[in-house]
């Protein structure tokens, strides 16, 4: 099911990856084909008074909300724009951060040297993402993670820049990484990955008394399933 959600002025989907949510340079356009391409990947209908209100990246699954009229896109993108909408991800990475759980403050820019990429930038736009440990498996752990700002691949390039790339996730290296994995179910399991296991699980916005949540989608849960059952160290042990 990907309707996760609706009521008079918003509708909740839940994005599968692989869909681009880019948008149009026509004018008028910006924000309708995206819109057309997430309804047609969710089996909804066309729907012309469905507005855009944020985007996530092509490989990154979750909860999208989309305004269905012009005063509930000025409320939402007004939430978005002030920190009124509070974001929760999940995502596996490698290694093990340390501490456990911290904030990640490092200003952000457009890496010079390829154009499809963000880098942490001394002279780039503050950012901030917080992180939670939520398990630790061997080489991997997963993350819950709460964005405070909306930087282009903000949480990709700050837990790259900690020394954590996201399982899959080929732009920020971590994509390759599995070839060091000895265990043979474990890399029989990393090289099927084929995009950053990141997930948007829930959007909260409480003065529009909106909180809706996705699950965790299939690729994701397959892989945590056959890290967890290799040794790992539970949340409520770790340091």
């Amino acid at each position: 099911m990907t309707r996760l959600y609706e009521n008079s002025d918003v509708v909740a989907l839940d994005k599968p990856a692989g869909v681009s949510m880019a948008t149009s340079t026509r004018p008028g356009k910006s924000g309708e084909d995206a819109v057309i391409r997430l309804l047609a990947a969710c089996g909804e209908e066309p729907d012309p008074a469905l507005r855009l209100v944020h985007r996530l990246d092509v490989g990154t699954s979750g909860v999208v909300l989309l305004a269905r009229t012009e005063a509930a896109h000025r409320a939402l993108s007004q939430a978005f724009q002030t920190g009124g909408a509070h974001k929760t991800y999940r995502a596996l990475v490698w290694g093990h951060p340390r501490p456990a759980e911290g904030l990640y403050e490092d200003p952000l820019g457009r890496d010079p040297e390829d154009g499809r990429k963000m880098r942490v930038s001394p002279d780039g736009k503050p950012a901030a993402s917080r992180y939670r440990t939520l398990a630790r498996f061997a080489s991997i752990a997963e993350l819950e993670l709460s964005p405070e700002t909306g930087r282009t691949h903000q949480i990709r390039v700050h837990v790259t820049a900690h020394g954590h790339p996201i399982v899959g996730d080929d732009l920020y290296g971590g994509a390759t990484r599995w070839h060091g994995v000895r265990d043979a179910s474990r890399r029989r399991a990393l090289a099927a990955v084929k995009r950053p296991l990141l997930h948007a699980a829930r959007i909260a916005v409480p003065e529009l008394s909106i909180d809706v949540s996705a699950p965790l989608p299939e690729d994701y849960r397959r892989l945590r399933d056959v890290l967890e059952a290799r040794e790992f160290t539970t949340p409520g042990t770790l340091p």
